[in-house]
């Protein structure tokens, strides 16, 4: 993952406009509105920052919404950061941050042999997680491959170093085992490589890295067969931006080879190609209102100060992941979380405790968060948001005090009856200027006023009227 932020700037794009055919005849083609940086935070008035906006235009790669359709019903996913830096227990970007020698850091490779550990641990994770989808780290920005990868350079891999393993294999039969879409995770940009930090000086040595790119890229795709394809690293020389380097790796044509292999692989906006879906990273909080793009918040189930290994790492409170959940998927978002094993590919038990506690919430209010949609309301930041399917729309409160002064907005949606997700009457009471929903006390007393989320559970007279995905291109423009 990337250590700082820096500033999106826009690359070129593809044409402004165009003309199709339709029986003979020339016809203007409706191309994506186009929005900047900037007026997209003014807009949605949001925390939310997305990664790697203007990147390269490819119709050939565009997927349509029903391709696309599973990953946004998924929802929940787990994220897995592990290699050498698992070993220091320093966080991913050690090498880079300590100027660890090259030979002195790769000699970790001859001591990367996890100890007693069967892929199927992490799954089970997963799964107790209520995950519906995972990402593994496959190789990082220090260049160690976690596959028998003949394309890596020098041959810096798991299976020709110390483990003697293929883990990618290992992970993606375990990841289908237990009913997950498989995510790889690939870095394109490498430290090893002098070119890396000055391409245009040393090209033909940042020409070695491009190649070991494209092959490794070939190799996942070809070999294990992965549903999500999500990158991370393509700016160069640690300046701009993903797509401010897309003259480098040409990432349309890089995944067209990846698209070769599985024509509906999602794959993120992070190689400098826009992308299936925009990404948000980190544990900052998210408020504005519903993104109406597709889009995913990456985070850590620790502090967020590493999203590798480290063994002080404080777990996040479970009312707090709670929370963001629920404001990230009211907002249309899908949750990616991630943990770090240790070098012998260990979660310590209180990790494992509060994901388990995250998927028994979801194993009774999942209804709540899986296959739905954001809306038909607007959040109202640490208040209340929505999510709906077919005619049940579930509003989720998390400041029940405050939500006594709320008023809902009205819609084309007729309120028909409304109960508490655990049982109880709510009184609907429709006004002029909005409609008023009154909890049973009950809400508001003993341990029931102390749970991070208040469902109700609104049936409506129909299905429910929203908005879909708006046809927007965010051209990172400030």
């Amino acid at each position: 993952m990337r250590e700082q932020e820096t500033g999106e700037k826009e690359t070129k794009s593809g044409k402004e406009n165009g003309r199709i055919q339709d029986g003979g005849k020339m016809m203007e083609k409706k191309m994506p509105r186009k929005m900047t940086g900037a007026e997209l935070k003014s807009m949605l008035k949001s925390s939310i920052n997305f990664k790697s906006l203007g990147g390269l235009k490819c119709e050939e790669l565009t997927l349509s919404p029903e391709e696309k359709q599973w990953w946004r019903d998924a929802k929940i996913g787990m994220f897995i950061h592990w290699g050498l830096y698992s070993i220091l227990g320093r966080g991913e970007w050690a090498r880079f941050n300590e100027k660890i020698p090259k030979e002195e850091y790769e000699a970790l490779a001859d001591e990367f042999i996890p100890r007693d550990f069967k892929m199927k641990e992490w799954m089970d994770i997963a799964k107790d997680f209520g995950a519906r989808y995972a990402v593994m780290v496959t190789r990082h920005h220090d260049g160690f491959s976690l596959w028998n990868s003949e394309g890596s350079y020098e041959h810096f891999t798991s299976y020709h170093r110390g483990a003697k393993r293929d883990f990618v294999q290992e992970y993606a039969d375990a990841c289908r085992e237990a009913g997950l879409k498989v995510g790889v995770y690939y870095s394109p940009m490498d430290w090893r490589f002098p070119g890396y930090f000055d391409p245009e000086g040393l090209p033909e040595n940042a020409a070695l890295m491009k190649k070991q790119c494209y092959a490794q890229v070939e190799e996942l795709c070809s070999r294990y067969q992965p549903d999500i394809l999500w990158y991370d690293g393509g700016w160069l020389a640690h300046k701009g931006s993903d797509t401010s380097s897309a003259w480098f790796w040409e990432p349309v044509k890089l995944n067209k080879i990846a698209r070769s292999y599985n024509p509906k692989l999602l794959i993120n906006p992070r190689s400098g190609w826009e992308g299936d879906f925009y990404c948000d990273e980190g544990s900052h909080e998210i408020t504005g209102k519903i993104i109406p793009v597709p889009w995913e918040k990456n985070m850590c189930v620790c502090s967020g100060s590493s999203w590798g290994w480290m063994a002080d790492d404080p777990v996040s409170d479970f009312d707090w992941l709670i929370r963001m959940m629920v404001n990230v998927v009211c907002r249309g978002g899908n949750w990616l979380v991630n943990i770090g094993p240790d070098r012998n590919g260990r979660i310590s038990e209180e990790i494992r405790q509060r994901m388990r506690q995250v998927g028994d919430w979801l194993q009774v209010y999942g209804e709540s968060i899986y296959a739905t949609a954001a809306g038909p309301y607007e959040p109202v930041d640490n208040v209340y948001g929505a999510t709906w399917r077919d005619e049940k729309v579930y509003l989720h409160i998390l400041d029940r005090e405050e939500f006594r002064a709320e008023k809902l907005p009205i819609t084309e949606n007729h309120i028909e009856s409304a109960v508490l997700f655990d049982g109880g009457a709510v009184e609907v009471v429709e006004e002029q200027d909005g409609i008023r929903l009154i909890l049973p006390e009950r809400a508001y007393a003993g341990d029931s006023g102390e749970v991070p989320d208040t469902i109700v559970v609104l049936t409506m007279a129909e299905p429910v009227k929203a908005g879909g995905d708006a046809d927007i291109y965010f051209t990172g423009k400030e």
